[in-house]
């Protein structure tokens, strides 16, 4: 948890304008993983908090796919860091956002090539498990980030901000905006992308409270990370679902489609929505009336954490045991939570009062 109340800057992503772009959804980890799995397994060694932070390193970047859009920044964030604190930065991954077996081909060649340390957002969180309890026995240091694995197969998950900030606020950024009644749909990522599920349970949990006792959740709709799918999914949704009022859309690909769609149809203004995005994505759905507010974290500071955090590991100032606290240059210091995970800070919430104060 982040000591400092530090604003976010913002780093620059170009806006997807293709339709047919599959760029990533923005990833966490499950409920079921951060509560039940029993801790950060990977963990060993005893914590020097004032041993000299290395230089010379590398450390290996693997997303979830590469050259797209959102991890393109985060990544940068990662090399921009990497190389203040004086080590090299290199980036592998697959050119799909579901070749899980792609992911841990690379899992494999990073550890191959001898890396100081690895910083992953995984596709699954069971399936790199193997290929990562491999390198750590190799001496490498295992960062995940954006998406988690199981906390025995890393050191420690960089999370976007806390899975109950995340899901109880889109809940109550769209219940504002449907004056607390009415049917509301979700559009997902994949069914096993770690971070949808996590934030859709505490949707639901956020949903038991007696003020949202006139919402209904009709239905979870996957759009599987394609602009396309996503796009036809929001399209079903409304069909399938005429008095639909609202639609939470956890996923950047995915609040994108929907806005496209929805700013070409009868339903502009009148089904709202809300999710994450990107606000250069977003920023001609708020000017036109079809978006009031979504939110999201900096990815590149989310880069950049993966990264000091990385080096930290490697220096052995932090094992990834609950309580440890580091340095992560200008962002401030960071105390590592339960399983391993450290939280970036509170996602921003855009709206048409300040989206042009944000370039990414």
């Amino acid at each position: 948890m982040r000591k400092p109340s530090i604003r976010r800057t913002c780093a620059a992503l170009a806006a997807v304008t293709s339709l047919a772009l599959a760029a990533t959804a923005c990833g966490g980890t499950t409920k079921e993983d951060v509560e039940n799995e029993g801790g950060a397994a990977a963990t060993a060694g005893k914590a020097d908090p004032n041993a000299e932070t290395k230089k010379g390193l590398t450390v290996g970047f693997l997303p979830k796919q590469v050259n797209n859009p959102y991890f393109t920044v985060a990544d940068k964030g990662g090399e921009k860091a990497l190389e203040e604190l004086g080590s090299t930065y290199k980036e592998v991954g697959p050119s799909s956002a579901t070749d899980t077996a792609g992911q841990v081909s690379y899992v494999n060649t990073l550890t191959q090539q001898q890396v100081d340390a690895m910083a992953v957002s995984a596709q699954d969180p069971g399936a790199l498990c193997t290929a990562l309890e491999q390198a750590m026995k190799n001496g490498i240091k295992v960062v995940t980030y954006d998406s988690d694995t199981k906390p025995e197969c890393r050191n420690a998950f960089i999370s976007q901000a806390s899975a109950d900030d995340l899901g109880r606020t889109e809940v109550q950024l769209l219940a504002e905006q449907i004056g607390y009644k009415g049917e509301i749909a979700i559009l997902s990522a994949a069914q096993t992308a770690t971070n949808q599920n996590a934030w859709i349970e505490i949707m639901k949990d956020e949903l038991k409270d007696p003020k949202y006792k006139d919402i209904e959740l009709v239905k979870v709709a996957y759009g599987n990370d394609d602009a396309q799918q996503s796009f036809q999914q929001t399209q079903g949704l409304l069909q399938e679902h005429p008095d639909l009022k609202g639609i939470i859309s956890p996923t950047t690909v995915g609040i994108k489609a929907a806005a496209q769609y929805l700013s070409g149809s009868k339903y502009k203004g009148k089904v709202k929505l809300t999710g994450l995005g990107t606000p250069n994505d977003m920023r001609k759905y708020v000017k036109n009336g079809t978006v009031e507010a979504f939110e999201l974290w900096d990815p590149a500071r989310l880069g950049e954490l993966a990264a000091r955090t990385a080096v930290a590991l490697a220096s052995g100032q932090i094992t990834g045991k609950e309580g440890e606290t580091f340095q992560a240059g200008a962002m401030g210091e960071y105390t590592i939570g339960e399983d391993g995970v450290i939280n970036l800070g509170k996602p921003t919430v855009f709206t048409a009062k300040n989206i042009d104060q944000f370039d990414f």
